[in-house]
């Protein structure tokens, strides 16, 4: 949920990069953050406990322009890929205003996909929100392998509640990472301007 800091005049917004472990999760966090200007992001934050890791970093999108006066400043996290972190997962998804589910194109990690994204509806449920109700962006990672999975597949098993903007990535090469945190900020900004 957006948050309004008036002493600053920002609006705070907190996107959410979700998927199986090793989708590319963490590798778009570090790829944003490498690219973004240095005078427009706070500093990176690396939590990490001996099994899991959670990164998170805001920044000023410069090409987002100002919300009645307001800059916007947002808030990127990524979870744990792996289920047994679940009750972390959950927590960083409190207050979430956007989400970006990063699918793998690996063909053995198609279940994994499907599971990340019923274990996503399961846990925004706790907090009395649907996933057809949150902004939501699909990336399509990993698109350079041989054995990539077709994209109507990945849709198929994925089954999102509606459709959703769905964007193929190499994000190691920092392919495809951009489309979709834009697609994904517009929509939080639009369904912010449909409250106001």
């Amino acid at each position: 949920m957006s948050t309004i800091n008036f002493s600053t005049r920002e609006i705070n917004f907190k996107l959410v990069y979700y998927g199986p472990g090793l989708s590319g999760k963490t590798t778009n966090l570090k790829q944003i953050y490498e690219h973004v200007p240095g005078d427009s992001k706070g500093e990176m934050v690396s939590l990490q406990t001996e099994d899991e890791r959670t990164l998170f970093f805001d920044f000023l999108p410069l090409d987002l322009g100002k919300v009645n006066g307001f800059k916007t400043r947002f808030h990127l996290y990524t979870v744990p890929g792996q289920v047994f972190y679940n009750s972390s997962r959950r927590l960083i998804l409190r207050g979430v205003d956007g989400v970006v589910f990063v699918a793998d194109s690996a063909p053995n990690r198609l279940r994994a996909n499907a599971e990340s994204l019923r274990n996503l509806r399961e846990n925004l449920e706790e907090y009395n929100l649907r996933l057809g109700e949150v902004p939501f962006v699909i990336q399509v990672n990993k698109r350079d392998l041989p054995d990539a999975l077709p994209l109507d597949m990945i849709q198929a098993v994925l089954d999102p509640p509606r459709r959703v903007p769905q964007f193929e990535a190499v994000a190691a090469e920092f392919r495809g990472v951009v489309e979709p945190l834009k697609a994904v900020s517009k929509l939080v900004l639009e369904k912010l301007a449909q409250k106001a």
